[in-house]
């Protein structure tokens, strides 16, 4: 019996790792100390002595089933950009700045083309929000998933200033709310989703008009990466940022409320922006409530921005300098205690603000 008849392809583990190589290397900026193949990657942390009072941030994350569709389709090269985006844009809602990040990929059997595809998108979207990916590691499982399955996971660190950080401590009554548009679905709620297509007989092959492209196109639509423009907005002499929001996993409202102070509830009108064809399409297939839609999807705003009254219009107005669509969704105000529908609180095990959802959704 040898560790190849039991399933396990190291030979095909180094085949994947001489296609991945270039791509990983290019995300290495000057920072990063030797090459890839080591135990642990390195990176110089010199520049840390500059800060008063450094603080590493860090966050881990996957795509979730996502990963179903690029396997039911044999796309992998945009996953990739999904797993930076869930990951380093969690590390950006503190203010914090990426330095590092590094991938975990499990699969029933290495094809080394279509693990080096995965970590190619992974480094495409490292080197697009200036982050060395610095290490990772292929896991071959046989009998634990099947040949095609994968699956796909990061961690990052990032670094920010002791008294910069960013959170619900900054927020105060009279601040405003702005909305980064969303380039799709993301990465969240695709069990709803795709439960809806399948029992829907759709397949991803099926062209939609109103998508403009092929379902499957549509589902695999990248993750947008705000890592670059919510540092600019740091940065920005014009905008006093207090918080972000990165909207993932239960919606808006759920995590907006989580960088929130209690005493305070943050007005979102839905009238405020029209929800993107394919929301509404997962809407009207699978009969879905919009209360359940809205806690479930990001309906077209993927990240958000809690700033000083005085810097609203120059943060819309930076964001789209950046080429993201930007509104105010907006203010933030003392809370008056008022429960019922469309009022969040007290999600994702914070003690904090709350989110009043006014007004009805838009569709076209």
């Amino acid at each position: 019996m040898t560790y190849a008849a039991a399933g396990v392809d190291t030979e095909a583990g180094d085949r994947a790792v001489e296609l991945m190589k270039d791509a990983v290397r290019a995300t290495h900026t000057a920072g990063v100390v030797g090459g890839v193949g080591g135990f642990a990657g390195l990176v110089d942390a010199s520049a840390l002595k500059a800060y008063r009072r450094p603080l590493l941030a860090t966050s881990t994350d996957g795509v979730g089933t996502k990963v179903a569709v690029a396997q039911a389709m044999d796309v992998h090269h945009t996953i990739g950009h999904d797993l930076v985006g869930m990951v380093v844009d969690d590390i950006v809602v503190v203010g914090a700045r990426p330095l590092l990040m590094t991938d975990y990929i499990a699969t029933g059997k290495v094809v080394p083309e279509r693990v080096a595809d995965i970590v190619r998108g992974i480094a495409e979207a490292c080197a697009l929000v200036g982050t060395p990916l610095l290490g990772g590691e292929t896991a071959e499982h046989p009998g634990l998933l099947g040949a095609h399955e994968y699956d796909v996971a990061g961690a990052a660190t990032g670094v920010v200033e002791a008294d910069a950080v960013l959170g619900a401590e900054r927020v105060r009554a009279g601040d405003v709310v702005v909305a980064m548009a969303a380039s799709g679905l993301h990465s969240n709620g695709y069990s709803l989703v795709r439960r809806v297509f399948d029992v829907a007989g759709w397949g991803y092959e099926r062209d939609v008009p109103e998508l403009g492209r092929t379902l499957g196109e549509e589902l695999l639509e990248p993750t947008r990466l705000y890592t670059p423009v919510c540092l600019d907005l740091v940065d920005d002499p014009a905008v006093d940022v207090h918080a972000f929001s990165h909207v993932t996993g239960g919606g808006l409202a759920a995590n907006l409320a989580r960088v929130l102070p209690r005493g305070l509830v943050a007005a979102v009108d839905r009238s405020s922006w029209v929800v993107p064809p394919v929301f509404d399409l997962v809407r009207r297939l699978g009969k879905v409530a919009w209360d359940d839609l809205q806690n479930t999807l990001n309906l077209g705003v993927g990240m958000v921005a809690v700033v000083a009254p005085d810097s609203a219009d120059a943060a819309v107005s930076a964001v789209r300098g950046r080429g993201v669509d930007a509104w105010v969704l907006g203010p933030v105000r003392q809370d008056d205690g008022a429960t019922g529908p469309g009022v969040v609180r007290g999600t994702k095990g914070v003690d904090g603000g709350a989110v009043h959802l006014v007004g009805d959704y838009r569709t076209s």
